[in-house]
């Protein structure tokens, strides 16, 4: 199949779906706009945002205060692993009001300075494959110098993602923020490069509990409606390779803790947990851990720097009056993710050439490691490849006993 032909079926797929590059574009920008002028001041945004970390700070000392091993200096330490992690220097603020109006301005900061992109479906997809192969420990492996296409971005997906959050509470989440952060951490005091991951949910999106309609009722009623991008948590991530050298013992380890510390949390958040709250039964993201966010974008950054997807404008609309003439258009700005037909991993090496292997499907490909040659040294390195997506271009994804039909 030529690549005109390709081009075509790529773009008859994504619009039987209901999804264009251009209709995602035009409506990431307008919502982008919309929430940089409804944002600033709003004070329900605000509200949510300090109540978020009030509580998040709550759980967090008191974990740290049941501990088996003491911990001192016990309130740096809680500031460190939230606020530090996201990017603020200490000295630390008085109180979560002020943690959160420093959230709004980096928001705004994000929001203003992004490179925006929109993803396709069938590369959300592959996303959405990739990150369910991850464990928390791989997320530290980042290397934002090779990993990550821009310092500052913003991506809008195709559909809001569900999350089952802690004690079984539903949510969506419909766009991520990043921008390139210091991160500060205490005892001993030290600084890291980092990258400040927000999430944002969907005012409008499939997730609407009665709790949440009376909010959005009541703020248009104030005259302060929320932003179609609500901003809902902040997370920090390393971006130096912090553990890429870790053997895979090591790294199961991490994640262990990892999933220990946020049981605990949980047992402090919802002692007595809640049924399901709100109205949808498309499928769900367990998020239990809370981790969702930043396995999905490290899986979105690796896939990008591995070739897997690709970055690009979105294609001048042509006029209908003077087809080959280009129409200006006012989402030049916005920058398209598509899953590409060639990518890497599909390579067949040497050895394979002789044995006609032939794939039927496309399936995500774990993190692993692989003793890498350098011809300039003489010499094998021990390096992490994947997430990637392996078999033929236009072969369905597998996911377990899930088939995602991509581009």
């Amino acid at each position: 199949m030529g690549k005109a032909s390709r081009a075509k079926k790529q773009r008859t797929r994504e619009e039987s779906s209901g999804w264009t590059a251009a209709g995602a574009a035009r409506d990431a920008h307008r919502r982008r706009r919309s929430t940089l002028d409804l944002l600033p001041g709003n004070p329900f945004v605000r509200a949510m945002l300090t109540q978020n970390n009030s509580n998040r700070m709550t759980e967090l000392r008191t974990v740290l205060d049941r501990s088996t091993v003491p911990v001192p200096h016990l309130e740096d330490m809680s500031f460190a692993m939230t606020l530090g992690k996201q990017g603020l220097a200490p000295p630390w603020p008085a109180g979560p009001q002020q943690a959160t109006d420093w959230q709004i301005r980096q928001t705004l900061n994000v929001l203003e300075q992004a490179d925006v992109c929109v993803i396709s479906p069938g590369a959300h997809a592959a996303v959405m494959a990739a990150a369910a192969t991850l464990e928390p420990a791989d997320v530290t492996t980042l290397d934002r110098e090779s990993d990550i296409h821009a310092p500052t971005g913003f991506v809008v997906l195709p559909e809001p993602v569900v999350l089952v959050n802690r004690g079984g509470g539903l949510s969506d989440t419909v766009a991520f923020g990043w921008q390139f952060i210091t991160q500060h951490q205490v005892l001993p005091t030290s600084t890291y490069p980092g990258v400040q991951l927000t999430t944002f949910m969907d005012r409008d999106g499939p997730v609407q509990p009665p709790e949440w309609r009376m909010v959005v009722t009541q703020a248009r009623a104030n005259h302060t409606p929320l932003p179609p991008f609500v901003p809902d948590g902040m997370y920090g991530l390393r971006g130096d390779r912090a553990t890429a050298d870790q053997s895979t013992e090591d790294l199961a380890s991490l994640s262990a803790e990892h999933r220990q510390l946020n049981q605990a949390l949980n047992r402090v958040a919802r002692p007595n947990a809640p049924s399901e709250i709100g109205e949808w039964d498309g499928g769900r993201i367990e998020d239990v851990h809370d981790d969702f966010a930043a396995r999905y974008m490290f899986a979105f950054w690796r896939l990008a720097s591995h070739g897997t997807t690709s970055i690009g404008p979105v294609a001048p609309r042509r006029s209908p009056a003077h087809p080959d003439t280009t129409s200006q258009r006012p989402d030049r700005d916005i920058r398209v993710v598509r899953l590409t037909h060639q990518v890497p991993s599909q390579r067949t090496h040497p050895e394979e050439a002789g044995q006609g292997r032939v794939y039927s499907r496309r399936w995500p490909v774990r993190m692993h490691k692989v003793r890498q040659w350098y011809p300039s040294t003489q010499e094998h390195r021990l390096i992490w490849r994947g997430p990637y997506i392996k078999g033929p271009a236009d072969a369905p994804l597998v996911m377990g006993e899930k088939a995602y039909l991509v581009d």
